[in-house]
């Protein structure tokens, strides 16, 4: 089942439970209040009793017919709207007899004065007996008669003495509402479960599209190995909630494989063309002192063989620790980087000046960028021309190598840290055109950098690092990695 699916599925059953629990409360709330206002209006028509019967008894006076007394007889009642009342002085209480309907109109009608026969709201009772004599208060109750149920309010009569008023409403009416809202209930929690159902399908659909089209990108990216970034892909990183956000994320993360892959295929093409040259050579002379051993030029040819097995050495070292010293940072401990840069200018001698620079790094990796910066200068310049020294700036700590060389021309210097560049002065030096490449790479997994600073005379290489503690606490760590 599609994530969408169960989005939506999930929102109708959401939507269905609360309507649900709406009804469970709100349909026994509703028919509380009905039940109430019906009782307030039984209420109502027994306190308007008095008054009712008085004005009953001035029209049939006007009329010139007979008047109608509750203290004879079985009383009186009369039907008020959809509602009936009753009077009844010194009530007795029968049982067994059926009362008739009190919504009929042959009694109690104003051209009609007879007393009517019989206790046409309910039997009487002896709590009615009870309320008449004002020995128990009003009560409500509910009687069956003739197959529909009505709601009854029995209460003393005011003003009259041993006299009840029993004032009656069908509660059809109610339950005719509460039917209504039971099929109203009935009708509208599905409907708009599956309302909700298709609004949040179209939703959710709308909402996961970014998502989709981060599914075709890694099905795309495993299919052909292309990482570059697609037009729908950058569409969906757009926002900002976080579906846009796992699409940035996502852009970011493939434009980086795309560099690294990219960086890889061109490490491999560089490496083929460096690698082809001193093969061929070695290959060749090879060839020759195969051929002709006994060749005077012989030994030449085999030291030329060696001076080329020597490069291809170099080369593949310096292949191997480009790859290495990518994860610097992932070996890191605290180093001296003062101590590193005094123990390689000492091995190559060239003098060095420094201060304590404590930072966090590896210690082969920060050791291998100094000799590699180091080495490059005495390349050019020879071990007089060339000072070390080590400074710290704030909180970073700066190495800076100066030689008297022939210097960096201009148009080299944003070239010089990339993959097998040499410039057209450094190509009958010997070297693999790989050293300042490592040199970047160890700073940059530091989180630091390296520059060419431009100079009037030779070159100035400088490599910034972060550092790690200061210099007073520094000078009294006696555990700290300095290679020496």
């Amino acid at each position: 089942m599609k994530l969408r699916t169960r989005v939506a599925l999930a929102g109708g059953a959401v939507v269905v439970a609360a309507l649900t629990l709406v009804g469970a409360v709100e349909y026994p709330a509703v028919d509380w209040e009905l039940r109430g206002q019906l009782d307030a209006s039984l209420a109502a028509m027994v306190k308007q009793a008095p008054t009712t019967f008085h004005e009953y008894q001035q029209k049939l006076l006007m009329a010139g017919k007979q008047v109608p007394d509750p203290l004879q007889g079985n009383g009186w009642s009369d039907t008020i709207g959809s509602g009936s009342i009753q009077i009844v002085t010194d009530p007795q209480p029968e049982s067994g007899k059926e009362s008739p309907d009190p919504k009929s109109a042959s009694y109690g009608k104003p051209d009609d004065p007879k007393p009517r026969d019989g206790k046409e709201l309910a039997d009487l009772t002896l709590r009615d007996v009870d309320v008449a004599s004002g020995a128990t208060g009003p009560y409500y109750g509910d009687v069956l008669f003739q197959g529909e149920r009505y709601r009854t309010y029995t209460a003393q009569m005011p003003g009259m003495a041993n006299t009840i008023v029993r004032a009656a409403k069908p509660e059809s009416d109610s339950a005719s509402t509460m039917r209504r809202l039971l099929w109203l209930l009935i009708g509208l929690t599905p409907t708009a479960g599956l309302v909700a159902v298709v609004s949040a399908r179209l939703l959710a659909g709308r909402v996961l599209r970014p998502v989709g089209v981060l599914t075709s990108a890694v099905e795309r990216i495993t299919e052909t190995g292309d990482f570059t970034t697609p037009g729908p892909l950058r569409q969906a990183a757009r926002g900002r909630d976080e579906v846009a956000r796992l699409g940035r994320a996502f852009t970011a993360m493939t434009e980086a494989l795309d560099g690294s892959v990219g960086a890889q295929r061109r490490l491999v093409a560089d490496a083929s063309h460096e690698l082809r040259t001193p093969l061929t050579s070695l290959t060749t002379n090879l060839e020759l002192l195969t051929e002709n051993p006994a060749d005077p030029a012989s030994p030449a040819l085999l030291a030329d063989a060696l001076e080329q097995a020597r490069e291809l050495k170099v080369l593949i070292n310096d292949l191997v620790d480009l790859a290495r010293f990518g994860e610097a940072a992932a070996r890191a401990e605290p180093v001296r980087l003062d101590l590193v840069a005094e123990q390689v200018a000492e091995a190559r001698g060239v003098p060095a000046r420094t201060e304590p620079a404590v930072l966090r790094g590896d210690p082969d990796a920060l050791e291998r960028a100094v000799a590699n910066l180091v080495d490059n200068a005495v390349k050019f310049s020879g071990m007089r021309g060339v000072t070390v020294t080590v400074v710290t700036r704030g909180h970073q700590g700066v190495l800076e190598v100066r030689d008297q060389g022939p210097g960096i021309p201009t148009a080299d210097l944003p070239y010089i840290f990339d993959r097998f560049h040499r410039s057209s002065a450094a190509r009958a030096l010997p070297g693999s055109g790989l050293g300042l490449a490592i040199v970047k790479q160890i700073a940059d997994a530091h989180g630091g950098r390296v520059e060419a600073v431009p100079v009037e005379t030779g070159a100035l290489l400088r490599l910034t690092l972060p550092l790690l503690i200061d210099v007073p606490q520094a000078c009294d760590g006696q555990e700290l990695s300095h290679q020496a």
